[in-house]
């Protein structure tokens, strides 16, 4: 499973002070007449049409975020090396199991692959029973018109599966503009990371296998999968690697 630590500003208050003059303590003062209530009503009326119209013209919502260079002229994931997790668990197929999902939209690029991992059964004598498969799933979208930074957020704790009270989520620091990793107990864990209107994820989950040729079928439950936390830091040096290559 992995894990990885969480990571605000505060105000200051503003003393303010009154400088009285040599003249002014001297001199005889008549009383100046309050000025009328209304003044500051008006006041703050203008200044509150004043920041109205500033909306209207430029609505919080629909400012364009800071792309940082980031683009998405084509799909990422051939030329996604994942040496990190290649070292840690096994090197990557050349071919992905799926075709990627590829959109290109004035308003949003986004593109979705699946790449497996040589599975480690290769490296293992025939006689071993059991082995297990990964693979890595690469997810980039670039919002262009909206800040996905509120729904970014939200989406912490729901996977493609939906909202599972079982999921674990952790902030991962000094990664884009927020980051964090996302695990479940079924042998899958997701960093997931903001960096302006760019949102980029990268799951690896793992799978157990029986070896057919390793002769009568184990009668345990096969090897524990559960815990990827080893690999938490071969993912966010793969995510950092992706993150490069799509800045033009």
């Amino acid at each position: 499973m992995i894990s990885e630590p969480e990571m605000v500003d505060e105000f200051g208050a503003v003393g303010t002070g009154e400088v009285v003059g040599e003249f002014d303590r001297n001199r005889a003062r008549e009383p100046r007449p309050r000025r009328p209530w209304w003044w500051a009503v008006s006041g703050a009326a203008v200044a509150s049409a004043v920041w109205a119209g500033a909306l209207y013209l430029h609505p919080v919502g629909d400012r364009k975020p800071d792309m940082h260079g980031y683009r998405l002229d084509a799909n990422p994931c051939p030329t996604a090396q994942l040496k990190a997790l290649g070292a840690a668990l096994a090197p990557k197929e050349d071919t992905s199991v799926l075709a990627p999902e590829l959109l290109n939209d004035p308003v949003l690029d986004r593109v979705k692959c699946f790449i497996p991992l040589r599975p480690l059964a290769a490296k293992k004598p025939i006689s071993s029973r059991w082995y297990t498969d990964y693979s890595v799933a690469i997810t980039v979208a670039l919002h262009k018109k909206s800040d996905p930074a509120a729904e970014f957020e939200a989406m912490r704790g729901v996977s493609d599966s939906g909202p599972d009270a079982g999921t674990k989520v952790e902030k991962v620091p000094n990664l884009g503009d927020s980051a964090y990793v996302l695990t479940q107990d079924d042998g899958y864990a997701e960093l997931r990371v903001r960096e302006g209107g760019a949102v980029l994820s990268l799951g690896l989950s793992a799978s157990a296998n029986y070896n057919s040729d390793a002769g009568e079928p184990p009668s345990d439950d096969g090897p524990d999968i559960s815990d990827l936390s080893p690999y938490r830091s071969a993912m966010i040096s793969d995510m950092r690697d992706l993150m490069k290559s799509l800045r033009s």
